[in-house]
């Protein structure tokens, strides 16, 4: 965790101070959005004196969200039975073959990701009472611990137990290298996930890709479900699928249904059915994202569909709209000739500098997991309400809609499937759905129940911790 490697990421400079991350120079801008403008260096007890200061901090913040998902799909995606590699060599293979080593970088540097996220949080915490400005002052705390706590989430479904930082330590600070419970973990994200409900600007008042409150309620709701809390979930849940003010949230459709409302929500950007994205822009050098070009042939051809997954989106190809966004096929194709997700295909001129945004949380999600809150421990339900959630997103992309009469639980996980296909999703789902061992037992002959569901912490991050990180069971 706190073996960094520091590297100029955008505009952002950093330096070590012995084996801790420590913060050397953040940028400060002159405007309220997220485009940041270097203008200095110095050390931080002489910086953070000014809200522009604290604003430079704030924006860095969200700079560091833009690592995580360059890689994430291979730690998500790829250990499910939706995704592979088409080269099937090196450390991508450890992943898709769930024999994940310690040393392997691509996980490392994903630990590496949300914890810098978390420090960058935790400094603009450290620093906030510089701030004359009362109202964004409130704001900034609120973004500040949104994204702490969307780190923490990352984590802990991928690591399980993990260090708990929760303000700027010190080299000394040794206890901080000591893995936490879960328990603890979720404690810190729903307490910083509920404080930033508090504080957060409604989704008409702030800029695009900025936290708002709707997003934190989503997210929070999605942390509840996670732990099986479904009646703290429903409510969240709920909130914003009612809401009718000019702030809500929702589906982007056309009637009839066509390809081009499910396509939209990936290629019609800052559209009304994102709650929160991290955003990239196209052919800028420090505000792109290369995830788009590593999906075909010219990248890795990582986050390929498996057969699996081509098979199971397949069985409606001709009615279900949402199967030529998933996959990118070609005139005469066979269920062999093609595998290459086409959700995130560039749009940019320079091929590892595309400007698809990615898509952390929309209302499609909010509305199937409102699915899944009224069904509970159930394994079915017929719930009017949460029939018309699920039958307005399936609907929104199939031919011939439908009026449901009941829900069932794999009904619901097979419309999270196609639904959100290379989003990240599906290990999720499965392992919140406790079908996890029996699926990927089926799927795959190389996955090991329980330990494949959690990957190994960083050997480089137990090394630095000389024995206070303890590697996780069986790696």
């Amino acid at each position: 965790m706190f073996n960094f490697k520091f590297r100029i990421m955008k505009k952002i400079k950093y330096t070590i101070f012995g084996s801790l991350l420590l913060l050397g120079v953040l940028t400060s801008c002159t405007k309220d959005d997220l485009d940041l403008k270097p203008i200095s260096s110095t050390y931080e007890e002489e910086f953070y004196k000014t809200d522009k200061d604290i604003l430079g901090l704030v924006l860095g913040v969200y700079d560091g969200l833009q690592a995580i998902p360059m890689r994430e799909f291979t730690l998500t995606e790829m250990r499910s039975d939706n995704a592979t590699s088409r080269i099937h060599e090196g450390e991508y293979q450890q992943l898709e073959t769930f024999n994940v080593d310690p040393t392997n970088s691509v996980s490392a540097g994903y630990y590496t990701a949300n914890y810098n996220v978390i420090f960058r949080a935790n400094t603009v915490l450290a620093h906030i009472d510089v701030m004359k400005d009362a109202a964004k002052k409130v704001n900034y705390i609120a973004e500040a611990k949104f994204s702490r706590a969307l780190a923490y989430f990352n984590l802990v479904r991928a690591y399980g137990e993990v260090p708990l930082v929760d303000k700027l330590v010190t080299p000394t600070e040794t206890t901080y290298f000591v893995k936490k419970p879960v328990a603890d973990v979720y404690a810190l994200i729903e307490a910083d996930f509920t404080g930033a409900i508090a504080g957060l600007p409604s989704r008409t008042s702030t800029t695009f890709g900025r936290a708002t409150k709707g997003a934190a309620q989503g997210l929070l709701a999605k942390v509840y479900l996670t732990q099986f809390k479904y009646s703290e979930a429903l409510p969240l849940l709920t909130s914003l699928i009612n809401d009718t003010s000019s702030n809500k949230y929702s589906l982007q459709t056309l009637s009839p249904p066509t390809l081009e409302a499910y396509k939209s929500v990936f290629y019609t950007e800052a559209n009304n059915e994102i709650l929160f994205a991290i955003p990239f822009v196209n052919d800028s050098r420090f505000e792109s994202q290369d995830f788009s070009i590593q999906m075909t042939i010219a990248g890795n051809a990582l986050n390929y569909a498996t057969a699996n997954l081509r098979t199971f989106l397949t069985v409606n190809s001709t009615t279900d709209l949402r199967f030529t966004t998933n996959l990118l096929t070609t005139v005469g194709a066979t269920s062999t000739s093609y595998g290459q997700n086409n959700k995130f295909t560039k749009n940019s001129i320079v091929a590892a500098q595309a400007g698809n945004d990615w898509i952390v949380l929309r209302m499609a999600d909010v509305l199937l997991l409102y699915v899944e809150a009224v069904m509970g421990t159930g394994t079915s339900t017929n719930d009017a309400a949460a029939i018309a959630a699920y039958d307005k997103v399936r609907n929104r992309s199939f031919v011939a809609p439908v009026v449901s009469t009941s829900i069932t639980k794999t009904m619901l996980l097979d419309q999270r499937r196609v639904e959100f296909a290379f989003e990240n999703q599906r290990l999720y789902d499965l392992i919140r759905f406790g079908i996890a061992n029996t699926v990927l037992s089926a799927y795959s002959n190389t996955f090991t129940t329980t330990k494949d569901l959690l990957l190994p912490l960083p050997q480089s991050e137990i090394n630095s911790s000389k024995g206070l990180l303890v590697q996780n069971p069986l790696y």
